[in-house]
């Protein structure tokens, strides 16, 4: 990177036509970056940036994307960039040492291969559909290694977790009423906005108990639908959704230790701790369970190799004992909304008509119920 004198206004070797303009919001965790970003450039630093965080990002209306670490690495295969690329929102790479020059509003300027802010100009690599093609390609030459050693740790870790899982769970003393109902459980995962739009019969029929898994209750909000409890560590679900009334559980390790209740805390909001083995989304799953649902619908949840790994896990062990658990009352809705989507062939013995696809999602079809 170059210091620069805040006058200079061009980039030697750059073309005109290719710059781009506009302020800065800064964020080192993508997934906080929830607001409107209408032509301001988001600027992070998440390596191998997952679908969640680009949908939301593609979503946001922001200019371009300046990402202080690798979109991709090429050691496992994702999908996570493609809805910026889909979008033609622009992707520009730096080397990770320049993230603390960016500040928040600070005007910014892409020109050609390099960034300019008032006092420096960092060299910068555009990624785009050619570099996401060969960083797959490289991906998919390694994915047997990849899921060798994912499976692997997912079954150590299985070992390690099944006793907590598979045990008696305390509950806490919960003021939402879930024994005999059906419960929604929203997390933040890729195309959960679609699929809770196509599930928007089933929740207008059946009154399911919602439940947000930290940023997933931001979901339900987006969607009308007042999340009745908010389940996680708290760390990317907004003040807007803490204070819309839901019922608070922080997710806490099995020690009891709960550090999202600092922020909790903070806001002066009551909460209960539940200590319990695996992610925020298990520990969900496994509150509707032990607080006996008759059933539970996942919308957004991980499901595969890239979305666990792209979050840093580097297996998904208590993901399966919790599906075990939960598995003869569970249905992972994730996806329903490219099976029953308007342009999609419905089963001639569903009662929804054509566009209306939550209508074919009829949950009575089910010999449980």
């Amino acid at each position: 990177m170059e210091a620069r004198n805040g006058q200079e206004k061009t980039v030697p070797g750059t073309m005109p036509y290719a710059v781009l303009e506009g302020r800065a919001v800064v964020s080192d965790r993508t997934k906080q970056l929830s607001r409107r970003l209408d032509g301001l450039i988001a600027v992070i630093r998440h390596e191998d940036l997952d679908e969640t965080a680009a949908e939301q990002l593609a979503a946001s209306g922001v200019l371009a994307v300046i990402n202080a670490a690798r979109v991709m690495t090429g050691v496992f295969p994702h999908t996570g960039p493609l809805p910026l690329v889909r979008a033609g929102i622009p992707i520009y790479e730096v080397e990770g040492d320049s993230f603390p020059l960016f500040r928040e509003g600070e005007p910014v300027r892409i020109s050609g291969a390099f960034v300019e802010l008032e006092y420096f100009r960092i060299p910068c690599r555009r990624f785009g559909e050619e570099q996401y093609l060969e960083l797959s390609r490289r991906a998919r030459a390694r994915e047997e290694h990849c899921l060798d050693r994912f499976a692997a740790n997912s079954l150590v870790h299985a070992l390690r977790e099944r006793k907590a899982i598979f045990g008696p769970l305390k509950l806490p003393p919960l003021g939402t009423a879930i024994r005999g109902r059906h419960v929604l459980v929203v997390a933040r995962g890729g195309g959960c906005r679609k699929d809770l739009a196509a599930l928007s019969g089933y929740i207008q029929r059946m009154d399911p108990v919602r439940i947000g898994v930290d940023g997933g209750a931001d979901t339900l909000l987006d969607e009308g639908w007042i999340p009745h409890l908010i389940v996680g560590d708290m760390d990317s679900v907004s003040d807007r959704a803490l204070f819309s009334g839901a019922e608070l559980v922080v997710h806490a390790y099995p020690d009891g230790t709960a550090p999202g209740l600092s922020r909790i805390n903070k806001l002066q909001l009551p909460a209960h701790r539940f200590p319990v083995a695996g992610t925020s989304e298990d520990a969900a799953l496994l509150l509707a369970d032990a607080a006996e649902a008759e059933f539970i619908v996942g919308v957004g949840m991980n499901r595969h190799m890239g979305e666990f790994l792209g979050r840093g896990r580097r297996g998904m062990g208590s993901t399966l004992l919790t599906r075990m658990r939960i598995a003869d009352r569970f249905l992972d809705a994730r996806g329903i909304s490219g099976i029953f989507s308007p342009d999609s062939a419905i089963p001639a013995d569903c009662a929804g008509r054509r566009g209306e696809p939550d209508a074919a999602l009829d949950f009575h079809y089910y010999p449980r119920l």
